[in-house]
């Protein structure tokens, strides 16, 4: 048999889619996920059925067994106790509305399959488009709606969710994804869906998922398993406040909808004009939780993450090592170091802008993205050069949707920031920070400039890393008229998507880090424009395992950002061996948070090895399918993930003891993903 290569990192402490139509069903498939609607025209729409392709025939015997289906996209009005997908005051005033079948359509462009099906008002000049999306390559399915107001007055949105999605009821489970505050993200909660109404929301604007996630897996078979077992996973594509529910009120349903979270936005349509609802990605797996990972990870790669088949660099990144005390010496030192290391690019983080206002600490100078020239006498330009000079490509970090109250910025532009006009500020990190209003073309216009003029003055920069630090803890838009004020929370989405489009059609090839407070943006709303995001600021190795395990049902490690950082921990306060800080940072896109100085030349050795061994297994751990094998929450004191290959030939196996105990015993771990009629040789790393 063919020998394959199988790397272990051990630490202690079926068919193309053909959509069709019947005279009751249109089916959206891919070759794993399946949705069935009941279209007909003048009716209300149905689903009929979602889960794995089913034939022709067994979709006529669910209609002849009588199921008749459940609304797709339920209006309020006529239906008054149930939770609805939409709600509309119409310009009478009348906040009823009934939407019926008029027309649908299929066609395939760009790689991808699309239905659309019209449902129009029965009375008024009101319609939505329901659009689906489907992308055979990763079993995936995304829906939205396009909202219209066909009639001359304006009338109010009140609900406009994306999707609404029956499932039947049973031994359901959820598995949802929240966190406690900075430095603790991502904790992974399962528990059975119950009799009532759940619901899981953002209203940060900005760091959306701080403490909450807008993904969500349901497990049909009972408790959930990591490979075994009928799964739906969802995933509301939005980096603004957003809202999952799950409603379950009827006798044998429960009812999941997905959308912008309405709360404070209700959203006033003119005449002729469209809404387009956030997209929500659906799939569905027999293969349990995992199954659905991997579908999210193979779409999110070849769909939804910018560059998401480009395999990431090795950095290092300047915060944890220096903080604000940023010097060109000092960076000039850092990337010597991480080039001996064989690191491939060094990224200077806060620190290193301002004039009147040096940025010097945290309250001060955001927005005034000019060079100190006392830190840096030959300014960014000069630093760029060092980093040729080391054979290191060279990013920068920047925060360009707020300022501080002490800033040349807001003194210059009080009115840019987003503030409740006759009432005192509420500031945020540091005491003075704001956001801008990026509701406002001129807004918008500055924020595109903050890289545009880096990257005209520094055609070869080559990463930056964008951060967030503060959420809209205020409500007002100078620019927007008094009666769009509730439009707010859309906008600025609005001309944050604006800015990346822009930075992205003229600097195609940049990389990009989503960075808020760290993973306060974890949101495939915002991945299309970036190459990856920052997890966590809290780096210690043995939290992280958690934080890694819960981004890890949704986002690929190609995109998570997992850095080596010093001992004790900044955040914990935690001593761990560096072996084990290697050995979890290289379970996704290996980096240092370090001030390398402060390191002895064992480790510094140690660390090169641990380079040079991540880059031979950089393309499985980046590009392979994950399977979690033991989960940290289980009381193992284990956890433990591999990552293959598409054509199984190689693997990395990873595992991490979670506490140290005398004379513990740890269970044996199953591998999976493996070939069982090949044979794998394995060799561990970074011993």
């Amino acid at each position: 048999m063919r020998k394959l290569t199988l790397c272990v990192i051990a630490a202690a402490a079926v068919a193309a889619y053909s959509p069709s139509v019947s005279a009751d069903n249109l089916r959206v498939a891919s070759s794993g996920t399946e949705l069935v609607l009941k279209a007909e025209k003048g009716k209300e729409l149905k689903i009929v059925y979602f889960g794995a392709p089913i034939a022709a025939s067994d979709a006529a015997q669910l209609r002849q067994a009588g199921s008749a289906g459940l609304p797709a996209y339920p209006a309020y009005g006529l239906d008054c106790p149930s939770e609805a997908a939409i709600a509309v005051t119409h310009a009478d005033g009348n906040m009823s509305t009934q939407l019926l079948t008029d027309s649908w359509k299929q066609y395939s462009a760009d790689g991808a399959s699309f239905t659309e099906v019209l449902l129009r008002d029965s009375y008024y000049p009101f319609e939505v488009k329901l659009c689906y999306k489907v992308w055979d390559d990763s079993d995936m399915i995304e829906t939205w709606t396009e909202i219209s107001n066909l009639g001359k007055k304006p009338v109010t949105l009140r609900e406009f969710k994306s999707v609404c999605l029956p499932i039947r009821r049973g031994d359901v489970w959820m598995s949802h994804f929240s966190g406690l505050d900075w430095a603790d993200e991502c904790h992974l909660t399962q528990e059975p869906v119950t009799p009532g109404l759940k619901v899981i929301k953002s209203r940060e604007g900005i760091r959306n998922t701080r403490f909450a996630h807008a993904e969500i897996m349901f497990s049909l078979d009972g408790k959930p398993q990591e490979n075994s077992g009928r799964t739906i996973g969802a995933a509301l594509c939005y980096g603004g406040n957003y809202e999952l529910k799950i409603d379950t009120e009827r006798f044998d349903w429960h009812t999941f909808f997905a959308g912008i979270n309405e709360d404070n936005s209700e959203y006033k349509l003119e005449g002729k004009e469209t809404f387009t609802t956030p997209v929500v990605a659906l799939t569905y797996s027999d293969e349990g939780l995992g199954g659905v990972s991997r579908n999210f990870h193979r779409w999110a790669r070849k769909h939804r993450l910018a560059h998401g088949e480009t395999l990431r660099k090795i950095l290092l990144n300047s915060w944890e090592g220096v903080y604000f005390d940023v010097n060109e010496e000092g960076m000039d030192r850092m990337m010597a170091d991480i080039a001996s290391m064989g690191g491939e690019l060094f990224v200077m983080d806060d620190g290193w802008f301002g004039v009147k206002y040096p940025r010097s600490q945290n309250n001060c100078g955001l927005g005034d993205w000019t060079v100190d020239t006392q830190k840096l006498p030959h300014g960014v330009p000069g630093l760029v050069e060092c980093a040729k000079k080391h054979g290191v490509k060279f990013g920068i970090w920047i925060e360009p949707e707020m300022t501080n109250s002490i800033s040349e910025l807001y003194e210059k532009h009080p009115d840019w920031v987003i503030t409740s006009p006759n009432h005192d500020v509420v500031y945020g990190r540091g005491g003075t920070q704001m956001v801008l209003d990026l509701s406002n073309p001129k807004v918008q216009d500055f924020v595109f400039g903050v890289v545009d003029n880096l990257m005209k003055e520094n055609p070869e920069l080559d990463y930056i890393k964008w951060d967030a630090n503060t959420s809209m803890l205020m409500h007002g838009s100078e620019y927007l008229p008094a009666d769009r004020q509730s439009h707010l929370n859309i906008e600025y989405y609005r001309g944050f998507a604006k800015v990346c489009e822009r930075i992205r059609a003229k600097y195609p090839d940049l990389t990009i880090q989503a960075c808020a407070s760290g993973g306060g943006r974890v949101n495939y709303g915002i991945l299309p424009w970036f190459d990856e995001f920052w997890a966590s600021d809290n780096t210690d190795a043995l939290q992280r395992v958690y934080i890694h395990w819960g981004t890890s049902y949704f986002f690929p490690a190609i995109a998570m950002g997992s850095h080596i950082s010093a001992v004790p921990n900044h955040q914990t306060y935690r001593t761990v061996p560096l072996k084990y800080r290697i050995d979890v940072a290289m379970s996704g896109r290996l980096g240092m948070e370090i001030q390398p100085a402060n390191m002895t030349e064992e480790e510094k050795e140690i660390c090169r090895r641990a380079i040079a061994d991540y880059k031979t297994i950089r393309p499985v751990v980046q590009l392979g399918d994950i399977y979690r094998l033991v989960s940290p929450y289980d009381g193992h004191n284990l956890a433990s993930l591999m990552y293959c290959s598409e054509d199984k030939s190689q693997a990395a196996f990873f595992w991490w003891k979670l506490e140290t105990l005398k004379n513990d015993h740890l269970p044996r771990v199953r591998m999976a993903g493996l070939d069982p009629e090949k044979s794998y040789k394995v060799h561990e790393l970074n011993r």
